[in-house]
């Protein structure tokens, strides 16, 4: 984990885009954006009349790039940078504060002990997530199907760092506890990018695209599944895309269909 200044600027900025013959403009209202190393990871929101299309977050690969090889170990962790998105697009995506750690040796479960970004897409109030102790183990009634939300035992150096041998339910304070696919705690090759959704005090909290700087630096478009998360009410966003733009040389990454869960 790494302790780092974020250097954060607040963008009211709107970008017009025509639309489709007769239709109502796509709208970009700009959110936040702060330096993350040696580039600007910035949040935005897209919509079209009353209806929102997109909200989101461009990452540049100088961000990507920049990150260092190593880095000091902090406990609890300190984000590179947290980015409110649009407070336009907060009802309707449910979506409210972006946060970035990168994590230069990864961390366990072993699958995970490889170089990775966390994004964290919070569905909480900004600040919220500071009070999360971890001193709150109780867990969500139900999780998405063919997810797991284990507690894990920790390296004894590791244990000794933070002073507990396990995080229950793969809580980490400042962030919340980490619900992952079944079939991911189960692999046994290096994992490359997962979706993962957060809970404290049994609540989800945050919907996380965790994904190593390996396969970012493949500067190929993706896509993640978002499952449907029980006990999150209200809209949320069903589908996740990783754009990738050669000629801008930086991710888009794209939250839209927003509805309810099921």
């Amino acid at each position: 984990m790494i302790s780092r200044d974020s250097a954060k600027v607040l963008v009211c900025a709107v970008l017009f885009i025509s639309g489709p013959a007769g239709g109502a403009p796509t709208v970009e209202v700009k959110g936040e954006c702060a330096t993350v190393f040696k580039g600007q990871v910035c949040t935005w929101a897209r919509t079209q009349g009353n209806r929102l299309v997109e909200v989101g977050a461009s990452v540049p690969m100088a961000s990507i790039e920049g990150a260092p090889a190593e880095a000091e170990m902090a406990w609890p962790p300190v984000a590179e940078a947290k980015l409110r998105l649009p407070a336009s697009s907060n009802a309707k995506s449910g979506l409210i504060q972006l946060t970035v750690f990168w994590e230069a040796m990864g961390h366990p479960p072993v699958q995970f002990m490889t170089p990775h970004f966390d994004f964290h897409f919070y569905v909480v109030p900004v600040g919220e997530e500071m009070t999360y102790s971890c001193k709150d183990r109780t867990k969500p009634a139900a999780l998405p199907a063919a997810y797991t939300l284990p507690d894990q035992a920790m390296p004894p150096d590791m244990a000794k760092m933070i002073g507990t041998d396990t995080l229950f339910g793969i809580c980490v304070p400042n962030m919340g506890m980490h619900s992952l696919p079944t079939s991911e705690m189960q692999r046994t090759t290096t994992f490359r990018g997962d979706m993962v959704i957060g809970y404290y005090a049994g609540k989800p909290i945050f919907i996380e695209p965790m994904l190593t700087k390996a396969m970012l630096m493949e500067k190929k478009s993706f896509d993640l599944t978002i499952p449907m998360i029980p006990g999150l009410t209200g809209s949320y966003p069903h589908k996740f895309h990783a754009g990738y733009d050669a000629k801008e040389q930086s991710y888009r990454f794209r939250f839209s269909e927003f509805a309810p869960g099921t």
